[in-house]
């Protein structure tokens, strides 16, 4: 009661509404170098599921919820790195691909993308298909880059074929499959060096998605017109020397009808960075700068004021997720704990979990090896 009471005060005083409150709950404790969750519906029983990919298993695992049962979706994918669901098959269940037998480095990673489509019961083993190798495939998002409604498989590798430690000189291919031909298709390979991070949304208002990228080069959009894709810069990112250079996770929020970048700066940084929309472009600010190998960044508006928050989770020593309530416009950045020590987050996902109408946190943790999910009790009274 006096930690609520305390920051209801303090968002009181900052002209802000009252932080959300969380409830931890702990699904697994074995997932050896977890990596990426995904909530998804697996079942098509209309609850959401959370998918747990860790790259030091060759199981893929999710959790059925409400009661988070767990199952292995598929055996044998060795250093599973990301997957995304951007279609259905005929009865409705996800098609899923994975992007696995991965390595930093490009001369030793093969890259493997499979298509995963269930054969039986959701709960039983389903099939994989290789659909593509791809050398670093690392990142994999769903994008409707046309506004049909039909979305694609975005693939980002990590650094191109010929990139060698430390400075990764060349350039990525970023490229998409479409659903059903599964054939690779080329986005555009002009950013160079280690492009870590993807965000879809559509950012022009066109009706079709648009793909930001975090690099060594900074924060760029890819967006399709004409007939072709267009590439801009919106942010230079973290300004030390290539390469301790650029950014390393994006994401988009708002304030209102303000819109806003959030990054995690540079690669594997410590930093959390806000990039806020000014008639001559984006101004970068640091609203933090203690983590350690920072490694996931999202957007959410968590406490139903109109103003979306930044949930941002690191790897190294000190282990935590943070989560950052704007003030004063987004000028002025609060920092309240949502995990103190308790999880190396490689990545967390946000979603309603326990459908309450409210927005809930899953993280899982690469050196704890776990995989938490986060209930959303609403503000603190």
């Amino acid at each position: 009661m006096k930690v609520a009471c305390a920051a209801f005060l303090l968002a009181a005083a900052l002209g802000a509404a009252p932080p959300a409150r969380f409830t931890e709950h702990v699904l697994a404790t074995d997932l050896r170098g977890g990596y990426q969750v995904v909530a998804l519906d697996v079942n098509r029983d209309g609850v959401t599921d959370l998918v747990a990919l860790a790259s030091g298993m060759s199981d893929l695992v999710w959790f059925e919820g409400p009661r988070w049962r767990r199952h292995v979706l598929a055996s044998g994918l060795d250093r599973m790195i990301n997957l995304a669901s951007c279609s259905r098959d005929a009865q409705g269940y996800p098609e899923i691909v994975v992007a696995h037998a991965f390595e930093n480095e490009a001369s030793r990673s093969l890259g493997i993308v499979s298509l995963l489509r269930r054969r039986g019961a959701p709960e039983e083993l389903w099939a994989a298909e290789e659909i593509d190798r791809l050398p670093t495939s690392h990142r994999l998002r769903c994008a409707d880059i046309d506004g049909s409604g039909r979305p694609v498989v975005v693939n980002a590798p990590l650094t191109g074929g010929r990139a060698q430690k430390p400075d990764y000189r060349d350039r990525v291919p970023l490229v998409f499959y479409r659903p059903g031909e599964w054939k690779r298709g080329l986005i555009g390979d002009e950013t160079e060096g280690v492009l870590h991070g993807i965000h879809v949304l559509d950012w022009n208002g066109d009706g079709a998605d648009d793909i930001l990228t975090a690099s060594f080069e900074g924060i760029h959009v890819y967006s399709y017109s004409g007939g072709r894709w267009h590439r801009r810069e919106l942010a230079r990112g973290a300004p030390a020397p290539w390469p301790r250079s650029g950014a390393s996770d994006v994401t988009v929020g708002r304030l209102g009808r303000a819109r806003f970048l959030a990054a995690i700066e540079p690669w594997h940084g410590h930093q959390v960075t806000v990039y806020l929309e000014r008639d001559q472009g984006f101004e970068r600010m640091v609203i933090d700068d203690t983590l350690a190998d920072g490694h996931t960044v999202e957007a959410a508006d968590l406490n139903a004021d109109g103003h979306d928050e930044i949930i941002a989770g690191f790897r190294g020593p000190g282990h935590s997720v943070y989560i950052y309530y704007a003030a004063q416009g987004g000028t002025a950045w609060r920092r309240t704990v949502l995990d103190q020590g308790g999880i190396a987050a490689a990545s967390c996902a946000v979603a309603d979990l326990n459908a309450d109408g409210r927005p809930d946190i899953a993280c899982i943790g690469s050196a704890t090896a776990n995989l938490k999910w986060y209930e959303n009790s609403g503000p603190a009274r």
